[in-house]
């Protein structure tokens, strides 16, 4: 009798929980219904589509500050945070949800900052609570746009041999040194950084920074790419003063943060978190090589395109898997590190797939036609993700270490 009684009850509580999950689905459908402008459904054509925020950012139109204004409101910048710190305060299963709804008609992300993808998570497990309250919420209030210091030119791949230094004065550091390949490095008022404050250990002298691109001797060259833009900068320190308050963590112990923070690096160029409606590549081709029997005419393509998107398809099941075991506290680890390799493979492969499709238009540089090589520059430019957030090589090897369990010899 006593069992079946605790069975009824659990049977109830977990049906309450789907009745809970159902109604806010409901709501929210409805409110993305509502309140999400058509335009900021259809599928990005411009870079400066996408609003980043901070000092000098813009909207690019009206539909697009009457999204981010009213996501703001609802706390839904970042759901998933708690809402002293910005967000919504939503479960992990709820944040999902929201993701799903989102998807479904396509809702472009109201804001896309670095801080929100890479610093924010390292920031909510190291830093202060002092620090959380005052950076977090203005993460979600597109107040700063935050970049990456990590890369030097002596120090991508092996990462821990960087040089630029913060010599300890008493109230302040003086940083001094240069980083390389840092994104949208002209654009940034903030850089989450990592700095040397002990020469005598070459993973156990490492600290993380916070500092004001706006600081006296802080300044930014662009790198050029072969895709003819430019969205990394070279990034220089000159005698630099940056408070003791911006250490976030425990002096000389930036490795950690370090660690942490690319996993959720290599997960953003994954892909993950995505909720862009998707766009399949066989919609592309029927449309411009045509049908037989109701199916692609090409059958060498046709198979191809189909293996890629099973392969897209399964990925993006793996994703939400770990995303939902990330968000109920198991740190996926090293496992950021095939989410980078596989969805940076997916990405050249489909873009190599579409240059097939569409022909010579797809692959040449300068006319109107072809939208001054649009295909061909964004071609271009997925080959770069197999280096940044470290190289295909790199990944390789930690998969081969720490999921594998291979040996190093």
């Amino acid at each position: 009798m006593i069992i079946l009684k605790e069975y009824l009850k659990f049977n109830y509580m977990e049906t309450q929980v789907n009745v809970d999950l159902t109604s806010f689905r409901m709501e929210a459908r409805k409110w993305l219904e509502d309140n999400c402008p058509l335009s900021m459904r259809e599928k990005l054509t411009d870079p400066k589509q996408l609003f980043w925020g901070g000092r000098k950012g813009e909207f690019y139109n009206k539909d697009q500050k009457d999204w981010f204004e009213r996501m703001l409101k609802k706390k839904w910048i970042v759901p998933y945070w708690e809402t002293k710190y910005g967000g919504g305060g939503l479960t992990p299963t709820q944040n999902n949800i929201l993701n799903q709804e989102m998807t479904r008609l396509g809702c472009r992300k109201p804001h896309i900052n670095f801080g929100i993808t890479m610093l924010g998570p390292a920031m909510l497990k190291f830093a202060s609570e002092e620090q959380k309250l005052h950076y977090l919420p203005q993460i979600t209030k597109g107040k700063i746009r935050w970049v990456q210091g990590y890369s030097e030119p002596n120090a991508g791949s092996d990462l821990a041999n960087l040089q630029t230094k913060a010599e300890d004065k008493g109230d302040h550091f003086l940083v001094t040194g240069s980083k390389v390949w840092t994104s949208f490095g002209d654009k940034g008022d903030w850089i989450f950084c990592l700095v040397r404050t002990d020469f005598s250990s070459k993973h156990n002298g490492v600290s993380f920074l916070l500092i004001d691109m706006a600081s006296e001797g802080v300044s930014t060259r662009p790198i050029k790419l072969i895709s003819g833009n430019s969205p990394f900068t070279e990034t220089f320190f000159d005698s630099v003063k940056v408070p003791k308050e911006n250490l976030v963590g425990t002096l000389n112990e930036g490795w950690t943060i370090a660690k942490y923070l690319l996993t959720h690096e290599r997960q953003m160029i994954g892909g993950i978190g995505d909720t862009d409606k998707k766009e399949y590549l066989r919609d592309e081709a029927i449309k411009v090589l045509g049908k037989n029997n109701d199916i692609l005419s090409d059958t060498i393509l046709r198979a191809k395109i189909a293996e890629l998107e099973m392969n897209q398809e399964i990925f993006d099941l793996t994703i939400q898997r770990t995303m939902d075991e990330h968000k109920a506290g198991n740190n996926s680890g090293a496992a950021s590190s095939f989410f980078k390799y596989y969805g940076t493979e997916l990405s050249i492969q489909s873009e190599e797939l579409r240059l097939s499709v569409n022909g010579f238009n797809a692959s040449e540089w300068t006319s109107e036609e072809s939208n001054n090589g649009a295909q061909a520059r964004h071609f271009c430019r997925t080959k770069g993700y197999s280096i940044e957030g470290g190289t295909h090589e790199v990944q390789l090897n930690i998969i081969a270490k720490r999921i594998l369990g291979l040996p190093s010899k």
